[in-house]
């Protein structure tokens, strides 16, 4: 059992595969890579520009410490010239404290440079990649579409496309059916010529009959001729008819009647 579930998940996998790589178009992929590369530098420039930020937000701390400090030495100096050593013992104090918080930013200002410049070259760097994969995406993407394109027109040409070889098995079809027709068609015409096939609506006729009809035909028109001349000449149609009939009998006798002499 366990071998039949093996089987059927590689069948399974191997048509999917085939159906993702059916699917698949290189140029979408491409694209879809750009993109990701272009969200990924964004990041990298975001984080440069919030390193940035922090920095210069040290440096504003940095300069009112320092303001601070100076101050605190002035007012010690002033309560020292005046007599006054626990005021400057105390201005000194606070001016030291001061001084610890200053170096200490100083300190974590020096490290956020540091990491800024990183991200900057790391942004340079790859902004550089993403520029130099977009021209070879770009021009992946056009020798993709030439080759495509010549691989079509190779098709067409060929007929082995899909919509070339429906429309060769079409015509083929076509031709075929016409070809049954034609010889179906000369079939019957020769099936009718040769009275093997009746006709049920009795307008074709074979050869035979024909010539009957033909020969019926020419002595009708003798009769009739027979029957005009005996109304001309003065007799009855039915004399001329007889007599034209004996006529045309004795011209049909033979001529070489053999003759007696007498002695």
């Amino acid at each position: 059992m366990s071998g039949v579930m093996k089987r059927m998940g590689m069948i399974f996998r191997a048509k999917a595969n085939k159906a993702l790589d059916r699917a698949e178009d290189p140029r979408e992929t491409l694209d879809y890579s750009y993109q990701k590369q272009l969200e990924l530098l964004q990041k990298v420039r975001r984080g440069v520009a919030d390193v940035a930020t922090s920095r210069k937000r040290l440096e504003l701390q940095l300069n009112q410490l320092q303001n601070q400090s100076t101050k605190l030495e002035d007012q010690g100096r002033k309560a020292l010239a005046l007599g006054r050593e626990d005021l400057a013992r105390e201005a000194l104090s606070r001016r030291a404290a001061l001084q610890q918080q200053v170096t200490d930013l100083e300190t974590q200002h020096q490290t956020l440079q540091g990491e800024e410049e990183k991200l900057t070259l790391a942004a340079q760097r790859l902004q550089a990649k993403v520029d130099a994969f977009r021209t070879k995406k770009e021009t992946i993407k056009a020798t993709y579409t030439a080759a495509q394109a010549q691989t079509r027109i190779g098709e067409a040409f060929s007929g082995i496309s899909e919509e070339m070889g429906d429309v060769g098995m079409a015509i083929q079809r076509a031709e075929d059916k016409t070809a049954q027709l034609q010889a179906r068609a000369g079939a019957i015409d020769e099936l009718l010529a040769s009275g093997a096939l009746d006709d049920q609506s009795g307008l074709a006729k074979d050869d035979i009959q024909s010539e009957l009809d033909r020969l019926s035909g020419g002595t009708d028109v003798e009769l009739e001729l027979q029957r005009m001349k005996a109304e001309l000449a003065g007799g009855s149609p039915q004399q001329a008819i007889e007599g034209g009939t004996g006529q045309s009998q004795s011209q049909s006798q033979p001529q070489d009647t053999p003759r007696f002499d007498k002695q």
